[in-house]
């Protein structure tokens, strides 16, 4: 089974929770706090492998979570970090972001590594604490928690040339004529239901081909097969489109090469710009008759060679005519990606709603950073905490959407009455 699209969830480890601890023994009446650090949470890391050509796994594994850090122990003992998940993706998977359809990372050479998610920070214990006139705090800093993201993995096929072409011209049969591949071949239209690839020798050059499955008019809006692997011609440099010039199948060359190159300019301007070779396949059909090579030479201005993929006529010029362009182009280079950063947090934000009983609701990403840091427990936490509250406006901005003495307000999970 051929997949190159998929959605998976991802999520990396939550930070590990510093303690509240003193140090106690029979010799040690008044020990010192010794609360250890949470551990850090694991990441989640693609790396690009040759030894995966799809995404059939990933329609059966849609999570990955990363390992949890460990809380934080007694006498100064900092918690286990989490194990992180290593994900294998094929050469030429892009990652996007399903919201903006950004590109995250473009997995393009082998051993390529990206980290996707990092980790949640562990929390202190409250060793970090102490001070000269705070000597037994009672409070540590909680671990930073993760959310889980879904991304999309996209395949793009790396080839240097591909075959397009409407179904059965005979493209299969020419991948096969002039490379070690073994495509399915028949005589009837989709037999190829996913791309294939064959590595092509000429002398001391070789070069990657692939076999597009068959375009059809209207593919690039989603008609047919075709639509499906339309972004696999991107990662080529050439185009060699296969046109059947014996018009065995009733339909007429020219109009059959126009449609291709439309739906090609329909999906992107791009690609209708890459450099092409026309394949003139099936020959042998025609004999001794040249008129409809000669026609569809006349009306098409680009650069034909005449070949039986059948008989193999002709594949020795075609094959010089390629590597001679190849060598004429630019290397493959990745997608940019763009600046995106699953990992940034706006921690200056929050929101207040009123809930159905009439209590207010205080949430974000300021709120969370702030009761991360607290013990609700602790006197001297307990202050910090209603600090942070007035400096930060949160308490101004609850007077601006009516609250008034008396009020109930949710607050980081934890009820309050306003006061």
């Amino acid at each position: 089974m051929f997949v190159d699209r998929a959605k998976i969830l991802v999520k990396a480890g939550n930070g590990g929770d510093g303690i509240v601890s003193f140090y106690r023994d029979k010799f040690t009446q008044n020990g010192g706090p010794d609360g250890g650090d949470g551990g850090r949470g694991g990441d989640i890391i693609l790396v690009a492998s040759r030894d995966v050509n799809t995404l059939v796994d990933f329609k059966f594994q849609k999570h990955f979570r990363a390992g949890n850090g460990e809380n934080g122990g007694k006498n100064h003992c900092t918690g286990a970090d989490g194990e992180d998940v290593i994900i294998k993706v094929p050469c030429g998977c892009v990652v996007l972001d399903p919201e903006t359809n950004k590109v995250i990372v473009d997995m393009f050479e082998e051993g390529q590594k990206f980290t996707l998610l990092k980790g949640g920070n562990g929390g202190k214990g409250n060793q970090n604490y102490a001070t000269s006139r705070r000597q037994a705090p009672n409070f540590a800093q909680k671990g930073i928690l993760t959310k889980e993201k879904e991304v999309i993995l996209e395949l793009k096929i790396i080839a240097d040339v591909g075959l397009v072409g409407f179904p059965n011209v005979g493209k299969s049969t020419l991948l096969s004529a002039i490379s070690d591949a073994k495509p399915k071949i028949a005589n009837y239209h989709f037999t190829t239901l996913a791309p294939n690839l064959g590595v092509v020798k000429y002398y001391d050059d070789t070069c990657v081909v692939a076999d597009i499955p068959g375009l059809i008019e209207g593919a690039s809006e989603g008609a047919g097969l075709g639509h499906h692997f339309l972004r696999h011609i991107e990662r080529t440099r050439l185009i060699v489109h296969v046109v059947d010039i014996s018009g065995s199948e009733g339909r007429d060359p020219i109009e059959d090469f126009d449609l291709i190159n439309n739906e090609l300019k329909s999906y992107s301007e791009k690609l209708v710009s890459r450099p092409q070779i026309v394949a003139l396949n099936k020959c042998d059909i025609l004999g001794d008759n040249r008129e409809p090579i000669e026609r569809f030479k006349e009306k098409i201005n680009m650069p034909c060679v005449e070949i039986s993929a059948f008989t193999h006529k002709g594949i020795e010029n075609l094959l010089k005519v390629i590597f001679d362009t190849l060598k004429t182009l630019p290397v493959i280079e990745p997608e940019q990606a763009e600046e995106f950063d699953f990992d940034v947090n706006d921690e200056l934000s929050y929101t207040i709603r009123r809930d159905d009983d009439g209590s207010f609701i205080v949430e974000g990403s300021l709120i969370d950073s702030i009761i991360r840091n607290v013990n609700i427990n602790d006197y001297e936490s307990f202050a910090y905490f209603n600090k942070r509250i007035k400096e930060e406006g949160i308490e101004d901005a609850l007077y601006a959407k009516g609250a008034k003495i008396g009020d109930t307000v949710h607050l980081g999970g934890v009820e309050f009455e306003l006061q």
